[in-house]
């Protein structure tokens, strides 16, 4: 008997058990504080422009350089997904990620900030493609996008939680910015049970020869379904290490059967970082510039973010409808008419309508591109491949905020906007040459 395969094949066949539950959860709680540290940031450069009466260019460069770190990270913490374990590899980037934010609370000047930034871009950056990839390869195949948006979906409660960090505490005092990083310390402390606690993946085990861990944690899966499974007894034990299974490393994302798909993948990901992080990490900022208050425009933000997680909803139920590449191509092309209605917004009603439809479609998109992104590889190559997509989205959202003061400088938002949904059609474009994985098991 293939025991590699039946263990694969005994964990797909599961229903969505207890064990599926606590791994999303402990999962998304990670990816939450994520999208909370990301989201502070916005807030946090709004304040500064105030405080430190510093340039829009200063400022663009504290964004960006926490996006040339996630970059650097999501490229690295992909292939070192796939040699030393996805669980490993996720506890590392919490703790360097959650450590970096809470020294940038103390940071003293606009350099030191920036320098911070770069170090906590590296444990997100690597952090995010290597969740999606353990949460992946965990699913049952008939859900799995689903369960994958879901994980997505806590990117929205982390930005909520970003905003409120945001509204309620930033400005209370000239101090608010940094009580504000020091909150986003938290994931140093949740590292250590993430690593505790979370199961390493079977596909990732089986590929190292790791047969007993594996058998050990497809077990745990089964008595929390119900499912008893008889003893092998010792075959087990005595099986051989695992052959490698296939072609690793950055140059088989461009082998014949991968090329189109890797092609198409980092498209997608370098429009949506483009036109996502250019519009968010800016909005609080030009609603100040637009004439609200702080504080309003700190609150519209709030209203705007909230948006997020009905669009993620939409996302979660459509992927397993749809399926993965019309979803992802019509939640685009949405993304695309709300940037052009809020770039062409004038009242205050507008500005929020306009807000939260992108919001909507945006964060839907995002939830479709994580759900396909892991299915597109073989598990040798699952998290290289996921994490250097991700990393070309990252070099889009370096080059983003530095873009959005002269584009707003030269046509005001209108412009700005206009070049954000041209690049949500390129990205819809590009979506449509990914092969669609609906209901089908994971490639080992």
């Amino acid at each position: 008997m293939d025991t590699e395969h039946s263990r694969t094949r005994r964990l797909d066949a599961l229903p969505f058990t207890r064990e599926h539950r606590k791994l999303l959860l402990g999962s998304g709680a990670g990816w939450a504080l994520d999208a909370m540290d990301v989201g502070l940031i916005s807030f946090v450069l709004a304040q500064l422009a105030v405080q430190w009466d510093v340039s829009s260019t200063a400022l663009s460069w504290v964004a960006s350089a926490g996006f040339v770190g996630m970059a650097v990270g999501a490229s690295l913490g992909g292939l070192l997904a796939d040699r030393i374990g996805r669980r490993q590899v996720f506890a590392l980037t919490l703790l360097v990620y959650g450590v970096a934010t809470g020294a940038s609370a103390l940071a003293w000047s606009v350099g030191v900030l920036i320098a911070l930034r770069f170090v906590v871009g590296l444990g997100l950056g690597a952090e995010l493609p290597v969740a999606s990839t353990l949460v992946s390869e965990f699913a049952p195949p008939r859900i799995r996008g689903r369960v994958v948006v879901v994980l997505e979906a806590f990117w929205a409660v982390g930005w909520t939680l970003s905003a409120l960090v945001g509204y309620l505490v930033i400005p209370l005092s000239d101090d608010g910015w940094r009580w504000a990083l020091a909150i986003g310390a938290l994931p140093a402390l949740y590292s250590a049970f993430v690593r505790a606690k979370l199961p390493e993946s079977v596909r990732f085990l089986e590929a190292r020869g790791r047969h007993e861990e594996a058998e050990r944690v497809v077990r745990r899966f089964e008595e929390s379904a119900g499912v008893s499974t008889p003893d092998p007894g010792g075959a087990v034990r005595d099986e051989a290490p695992a052959a490698p299974a296939g072609r690793s490393g950055l140059r088989a994302l461009f082998a014949p059967r991968a090329r189109r798909s890797t092609i198409g993948l980092w498209v997608v990901w370098f429009s949506v970082n483009f036109s996502y992080y250019g519009a968010f990490i800016w909005l609080p900022t030009l609603l100040y510039a637009s004439g609200f208050s702080l504080v309003r425009s700190f609150g519209y933000t709030l209203v705007i973010t909230l948006a997020q997680l009905p669009g993620y909803a939409a996302a979660a139920y459509l992927v397993e409808r749809w399926g993965r590449r019309r979803t992802l191509a019509v939640f685009l092309v949405g993304s695309a008419v709300a940037a052009g209605l809020f770039g062409a917004a004038g009242g205050t009603a507008q500005v929020l309508t306009a807000g939260m439809l992108l919001s909507f479609f945006n964060l839907g998109a995002w939830g479709a591109l994580y759900a396909v992104t892991p299915e597109l590889y073989p598990t040798p190559l699952r998290g290289t491949g996921s994490g250097w997509a991700a990393g070309v989205g990252r070099i889009a959202s370096v080059v983003a905020p530095l873009l959005v003061p002269p584009l707003r400088a030269a046509g005001g938002t209108g412009l700005l906007f206009a070049v954000f949904a041209a690049v949500f059609v390129v990205a819809a474009a590009g979506s449509l040459v990914l092969p669609e994985r609906r209901g089908q098991v994971l490639e080992d």
